[in-house]
C-alpha cells in the first residue's frame, strides 16, 4: 500500500511559517525558519534601502544575521541561493553582501571549504569583483582573506575581457571619486578599478590574450603610457577613435560603416555620449538604435523623444519592444516605469503590448480564482531611492496579470476597505493598473471573508503586515482547508500573516513572474522545491 503517493496528501512548499510573534502592526504573526526568512527577505532586499516598517540599517542587519546563520549550517544551499539570487532574481547588491557576510561568518567559525565558491557565485558582471572588494574593505578593513581573493579571481577569469574593460573600467575623466560612501555598512570604501582587483587577487589568466589584458589594465590604472598590445584588437580600435579630434567625431555618423566601427571598438551608447562630449541628437540616436540592446531601448524612450527621433525610427523601436518582450528577462514593472516616464503617446500601445507579453510565464489557472491585491499605506513605499515604483504598483501589475490570464478571476484591492476591480480578457495591464487606489490599513482577513465565494484558490499579493485587533487576523483561516491559499510576499518582513509550507497554505516571494508557475505544480499534488 502506498504511504505517501495517494489522494488527499497535501503538497509542501519551501517557505515554512508557524504561529509565533506579531506583525509590525501588532497582528498575530507567523515566524519562519532561518532559510525561509532569508529567502523571503533576499529577493526583496535592495540593500541600504528603507522600507515602511524597517530602517535600512535594521533591515541590512537582519539580512547579515540570517546569512551568517545559514552559512554555518548549510553553505551548499546558500551558495545555490546566492547564484540564483544574482542570476534569475537579478539582485546584485544583495548577492554581493550575502557572499561576503557568509564567508566572514564561516571564517570566524574557522570553517574551511566552500568559501571560495560562495564568493564566485555572487559575481556575474565584470564590475562586481570591484563591488565586492569595496564592500569587504569598507566593512572589514584592508585585510582580504585568501578565499575571498580566490573567489574573486575565479570570477575575474570568467568576466574580464576587452569589452568589459572598455565598459566598466572608468578612466580618470569618467571615474567616480576615489572614496565613496557604502550605504550598507555605513563606512567609507575605496572604489576598485580592474587594475586594483588584479593586483589584490592575482588571478592566473585563462589565455595569453587575457594575460595581455591583465597587464594593460594594471598599466592604465597606474597611468603608464604604454601602447595597447596588438592582441587587444577591440581596445586598439577604441584608442583610434579616441584620437579623433572632438570636432570631427559627430561627422563620423554621416559616413558608411560608422556604427560597425563603434561596435568593433566596444563603444556602448553610454560611452558614445561621453566620446562626443555633447548630447546625442536624433541622427546619432537613429544610427545607434539598430545595435542597442533591449533594455537600453526601454530606458531611453524619453531620450529618443527629447532628441526628436523620427517616427520611422520610433516604429522600429516599438516593434522590437513588443517582439522581444517575452524573451528579454525584463521584469514587467520596468514597462510600467517606462510608461510613466514618457510623455509621448507613441509609446503607450507598444509598452502595453510588451508588458502583456512579458507575463508569458504567468500560468493560465483553471476554475475560479480570487486574487487580492494589497493597497494599504505600507505598500506605497518605493522599492529604492532611484525607483518611482512602489510595492503597491508591483502588486497591482502581478495581480492584474494573473487575473487576465486566469479562466475566471475576481480581482480585489484591499486595505482598511476593499473593492472589486473589473477585468475582462483582452484588457491592458497598464490601463487596469490605473484603476487601483490607496485604501489605508491592512485588514486582509476582512477582504477574504467579503469576497471568498467557493473559489478554487485564493492568491494574496501583499507585505503581510495585518492590523491588530480586527476579527480573524489570519486571512487564510477564512478559506476552507481543502482550498489552497497562496501568499505572495513582496517586501520580506520577518513575520507573515498566516501558516505556510503545507496544508494548502503556501508563501512565495520576489518580484518575478516565474514563481507563479509553482501554483499548478502544487495543485497537481507535487512538492514545490526551492527555485534553485
Amino acid at each position: 500500500m502506498s504511504k505517501f503517493n495517494r489522494a488527499g496528501r497535501f503538497a509542501t512548499s519551501p517557505v515554512r511559517g508557524v504561529r509565533g510573534g506579531t506583525t509590525h502592526e501588532g497582528g498575530p504573526g507567523h515566524a519562519r525558519d532561518a532559510k525561509s526568512e532569508l529567502f523571503v527577505l533576499a529577493v526583496a532586499n535592495m540593500v541600504g534601502e528603507q522600507t515602511f516598517y524597517e530602517t535600512a540599517d535594521d533591515r541590512d542587519a537582519r539580512f547579515r544575521t540570517l546569512v551568517g546563520e545559514v552559512a554555518l549550517t548549510d553553505p551548499a544551499w546558500l551558495t545555490r541561493m546566492i547564484g540564483w539570487l544574482r542570476g534569475d532574481a537579478g539582485m546584485r547588491s544583495a548577492s554581493v553582501v550575502a557572499a561576503a557576510e557568509a564567508v566572514m561568518s564561516r571564517l570566524c567559525a574557522s570553517l574551511d571549504g566552500g568559501n571560495r565558491q560562495l564568493i564566485d557565485a555572487a559575481l556575474r558582471r565584470a564590475d562586481e569583483p570591484g563591488e565586492l572588494l569595496a564592500y569587504w574593505t569598507g566593512r572589514y578593513g584592508r585585510g582580504i582573506p585568501k578565499p575571498v581573493k580566490r573567489g574573486i579571481g575565479d570570477a575575474v577569469r570568467r568576466l574580464y575581457d576587452e569589452r568589459s574593460l572598455a565598459k566598466y573600467d572608468s578612466g580618470t575623466s569618467r571615474s567616480a571619486p576615489r572614496r565613496s560612501e557604502d550605504r550598507s555598512s555605513g563606512t567609507s570604501s575605496r572604489r576598485f578599478r580592474f587594475g586594483d582587483v588584479l593586483e589584490l587577487t592575482h588571478p592566473k589568466p585563462a589565455s595569453a590574450v587575457q594575460g595581455d589584458l591583465f597587464k594593460h589594465a594594471i598599466d592604465r590604472r597606474h597611468d603608464r603610457d604604454e601602447a595597447v598590445p596588438a592582441s587587444l584588437k577591440v581596445l586598439r580600435a577604441r584608442a583610434e577613435l579616441l584620437e579623433l579630434p572632438v570636432a570631427e567625431r559627430r561627422e563620423l555618423f554621416s559616413r558608411p560603416g560608422a556604427v560597425e566601427r563603434l561596435k568593433a571598438a566596444g563603444m556602448t551608447w553610454e560611452s558614445v555620449a561621453g566620446w562626443l562630449q555633447g548630447p546625442l541628437d536624433a541622427p546619432v540616436w537613429e544610427a545607434l538604435i539598430p545595435s542597442m540592446g533591449y533594455f537600453a531601448l526601454l530606458r531611453n524612450l524619453r531620450n529618443f523623444d527629447r532628441a526628436g527621433v523620427s517616427d520611422e525610427a520610433a516604429e522600429r523601436v516599438a516593434e522590437r519592444l513588443v517582439s522581444g518582450a517575452a524573451g528579454s528577462r525584463v521584469l514587467p514593472m520596468r514597462y510600467l516605469s517606462a510608461y510613466r516616464a514618457v510623455s509621448s503617446d507613441r509609446w503607450a500601445r507598444p509598452l502595453s503590448r510588451a508588458l502583456d507579453a512579458s507575463l508569458a510565464h504567468v500560468p493560465s489557472l483553471g476554475g475560479r480564482t480570487l486574487i487580492l491585491v494589497d493597497r494599504s499605506g505600507s505598500m506605497f513605499f518605493t522599492q529604492s531611492e532611484r525607483s518611482q515604483l512602489s510595492y503597491a504598483d508591483t502588486a497591482a501589475v502581478f495581480g492584474t496579470g494573473l487575473a487576465l490570464r486566469a479562466e475566471r478571476a475576481d480581482l480585489v484591492e484591499f486595505g482598511s476597505t476593499h473593492r472589486r476591480i473589473e477585468v475582462r480578457r483582452g484588457d491592458s495591464v497598464l490601463k487596469t493598473v490605473e484603476r487601483f487606489g490607496s485604501l489605508g490599513g491592512t485588514e486582509t482577513a476582512a477582504a477574504v471573508r467579503a469576497h471568498y465565494r467557493g473559489h478554487d484558490r485564493v492568491v494574496i499579493v501583499t507585505d503581510e503586515q495585518v492590523w491588530a485587533g480586527h476579527r480573524g487576523a489570519d486571512p487564510t483561516a477564512g478559506v476552507p482547508a481543502k482550498v489552497p491559499v497562496y501568499t505572495w510576499n513582496l517586501v520580506g518582513y520577518r513575520h507573515g500573516h498566516g501558516p505556510s509550507g503545507t496544508a494548502n497554505r503556501h508563501t512565495f516571494a520576489g518580484l518575478s513572474d516565474h514563481g507563479f508557475a509553482m501554483i499548478p505544480l502544487l495543485e497537481r499534488g507535487r512538492d514545490a522545491p526551492w527555485p534553485f
